[in-house]
């Protein structure tokens, strides 16, 4: 490994023009040892149970508590942010119930693959200049970025748990770049959430416990994309016609109204994202699923799991219209579609028509997770 050689201020104002030349929209400089409350405070999260079926995070507690036990060598961390904030309130969409609401930061490319690729060509210039190593990441590894960025005077926690910033509100991506070069360090930003809990409000499900504290098991978010079973009966009426993600508390924070539209293209909604039907998404098989979310990030769950998010989204629309296609769904390979496609038709068809379709699909579903969603559905509608 090579010695940094370069002058501290020289190399800062280097990668301050590359940042911006790169369409990276913040950038701000913290140590390793800046966040020392994060590990208390991740265990805390852990221990609670709040990860819900996030193994990882379990199994990564130690390398993710301390960027200095991830890698021994860094010596400073580079936390870059580029904005996404969208061209429209997102919420809009919530009233549009035959529609379905894609988070604003799934609406095109993978913010991942738009973001790595120019973090490695700002890290190339850094070792070109000072020498020593780097090691570039977004999301990718047990960094703990929101803390970092905070501690680097980027934004803070909100109470939301996710970054917020005074120019950008809750629009941020973040990647960061570890380095082994010595760079004087940013001062860290302040709070400045005061006594507002304009995001805790407007979670549909009560996500939050308090204030700076997130059940992931609760989330909207968590509920459409990690979990990876059917979503919870309790929730599946907060959650609307949101069929992956959700950006209801990010939308809520005041904040937001410093926040300028993206303009990184690459990150502005595709048109055909803005306001899907959901009679169309229903319709997706998994080749046309995997064509049509081609470099997006919802293409990562799956067409099973889109797909039974879209139907929830269909329970709740109040659409007769979407009868057909969820009834054809029943048929599903799928017991994660069939399951939700049943809960679909609950809500959708008169009681006794969905009564005398549960009596004759009950002598035909071999699988006992669905045959639970048909008697749990019929004892709701006799009751």
């Amino acid at each position: 490994m090579r010695t940094s050689t370069s002058d501290p201020a020289k190399l800062r104002a280097l990668i301050d023009r590359e940042a911006e030349a790169a369409g990276f929209d913040a950038v701000a400089v913290t140590t390793p040892d800046a966040i020392p409350q994060a590990p208390a405070r991740l265990a805390a999260f852990v221990e609670a149970g709040f990860h819900g079926s996030m193994g990882w995070i379990a199994e990564t507690l130690e390398r993710r508590s301390s960027p200095s036990t991830l890698w021994p060598e860094v010596r400073s961390i580079i936390v870059l942010a580029m904005n996404y904030a969208p061209d429209h309130d997102p919420r809009d969409i919530l009233a549009r119930k035959a529609s379905g609401a894609i988070s604003v930061y799934a609406r095109n490319r993978d913010y991942h693959d738009v973001m790595k690729g120019r973090l490695k060509e700002i890290a190339g210039k850094i070792v070109a200049r000072a020498g020593g190593d780097v090691k570039v990441f977004v999301d990718t590894a047990p960094v703990m970025e929101k803390p970092l960025a905070g501690a680097a005077g980027l934004g803070w926690q909100g109470k939301h748990t996710n970054l917020v910033s005074r120019q950008h509100g809750s629009w941020l991506f973040l990647g960061t770049i570890f380095t082994t070069a010595e760079l004087v360090p940013d001062a860290p930003e302040a709070d400045h959430c005061g006594s507002c809990r304009a995001c805790l409000d407007a979670c549909p499900t009560n996500a939050f416990p308090a204030p700076y504290r997130l059940d992931a098991r609760r989330c909207i978010s968590y509920l459409t994309i990690e979990n990876k079973g059917p979503i919870p009966l309790e929730f599946r009426q907060a959650i609307g016609n949101h069929i992956y993600g959700c950006d209801d508390c990010l939308a809520a924070c005041p904040w937001n109204k410093f926040a300028h539209t993206a303009r990184e293209a690459k990150l502005s909604a595709r048109e055909d994202l803005r306001d899907p039907p959901l009679a169309e998404l229903l319709r997706l098989d998994d080749a046309t699923f995997r064509t049509f979310f081609s470099g997006s990030p919802v293409k990562r769950i799956g067409r099973d799991r889109f797909i039974r998010n879209v139907l929830i989204a269909a329970g709740n629309s109040e659409q007769p219209s979407l009868v057909a296609p969820a009834r054809a769904l029943l048929g599903d390979p799928s017991p994660l579609v069939r399951g939700a496609a049943v809960w679909a038709l609950s809500r959708l068809l008169p009681d006794g028509e969905f009564a005398a379709l549960a009596g004759e699909a009950l002598a035909r579903e071999s699988d006992e997770e669905v045959r639970g969603e048909w008697q749990a559905a019929k004892a709701e509608v006799r009751a």
